[in-house]
């Protein structure tokens, strides 16, 4: 039985669907990114589970309990906000202890997980330390550690690194995992940001439009996307027009094994970096070559259209603008799926 399971929720407002009949069911101890563009429903999704907004259909259940019409403050979940939302009159301590105090936990016990959280998060020695004089990063950890310290049964992220700089959100992706390994504690994470899904996620959740498009980890989305729009959002892709008959998926005047797939139109989804330049396969003539330090962007006009690679720059030769040259993948390497490839 999964500890947290969606089943149906749906939001409305009006005749627009929010959320519409998304269901998930998540592990104890699982990390999970809803990922998806804005509008795509996935602040709305965390809302429902928080308890801030009331779904139009379906069930939140957390364990054993429906928590549908149960009030947020009583759901046992920690959240943190985009905006850290700290009291700027009150230290770190203060910040941190306010929900322990809004829980009746006696001082003493308070104190010792204040202590314990701020050694967990790396602030040991800033509880004295109001909010305008701590930096991003500092708040950031702040806001973390009032979440953890009323030990959630749930942890829910609202985009939290996204006011911090690449170099810091960087830093911070890798924290936030290694805080959430070690305490073990069920996180929902909602961000744009298909770097930050993949760098932290046991799942990823790709929404559109209100709907799941794809439930899988982090590697099986970027390498078999089940649909031309998760194949798009997930960085760059070649969608390719693959016609497959007999088992065999023609891309140009190239033959790819396509066993198990009926036939009929494809598009076929390949990442740049798992093409390679070779002496057959689709043909095609180099229209540009940009060199970008540790690897090539290379872009090559085929009869099934522009193609992008990414080619390392490890010393193997990259063929000249306005050569001509061969494409080839692994079969492994490639997905099909049924839109239409523009």
């Amino acid at each position: 039985m999964p500890f947290l399971a969606l089943q149906g929720l749906t939001k409305r407002f009006g005749d627009a669907a929010a959320v519409d009949d998304l269901s998930l069911a998540v592990e104890k101890g699982e990390f999970v990114s809803l990922l998806g563009p804005s509008g795509c429903g996935k602040t709305t999704t965390l809302q429902m589970i928080a308890g801030f907004v009331e779904p139009s259909a379906g069930t939140i259940r957390l364990g054993q309990r429906d928590l549908t019409k149960v009030k947020p403050a009583l759901r046992g979940l920690g959240i943190v906000f985009q905006s850290y939302a700290l009291f700027p009159h009150m230290t770190a301590a203060q910040n941190i202890a306010f929900g322990l105090q809004m829980r009746n936990i006696a001082k003493a016990e308070q104190a010792k997980r204040v202590t314990d959280v701020l050694t967990l998060v790396g602030l040991a020695g800033f509880s004295d330390r109001y909010p305008r004089r701590m930096s991003g990063g500092q708040q950031q950890r702040v806001a973390l550690a009032r979440a953890l310290v009323i030990k959630p049964d749930v942890l829910l992220l609202d985009e939290p690194l996204s006011n911090l700089d690449a170099k810091l959100r960087e830093e911070m992706q890798v924290e936030l995992r290694e805080i959430q390994r070690t305490v073990g504690t069920t996180t929902i994470l909602v961000t744009h940001d298909q770097a930050e899904a993949m760098a932290l996620s046991d799942r990823i959740v790709v929404m559109n439009r209100g709907r799941a498009e794809q439930i899988a980890r982090p590697t099986e989305i970027y390498q078999r996307p089940a649909s031309a729009f998760v194949a798009n959002f997930l960085g760059k892709i070649n969608v390719l027009p693959a016609h497959v008959a007999a088992g065999v998926a023609t891309i140009g005047r190239a033959a790819f094994p396509a066993s198990g797939r009926t036939d009929g139109m494809f598009s076929a989804n390949v990442r740049p970096e798992r093409i390679t330049f070779a002496d057959n396969g689709v043909a095609g003539i180099v229209r540009a070559r940009i060199f970008q330090g540790h690897h090539w962007l290379v872009q090559v006009a085929t009869d099934a259209g522009l193609v992008t690679v990414i080619a390392p720059n490890d010393g193997r030769a990259i063929p000249p603008e306005g050569a001509t040259t061969h494409l080839t993948w692994r079969s492994d390497n490639m997905s099909l799926s049924a839109e239409r490839a523009p």
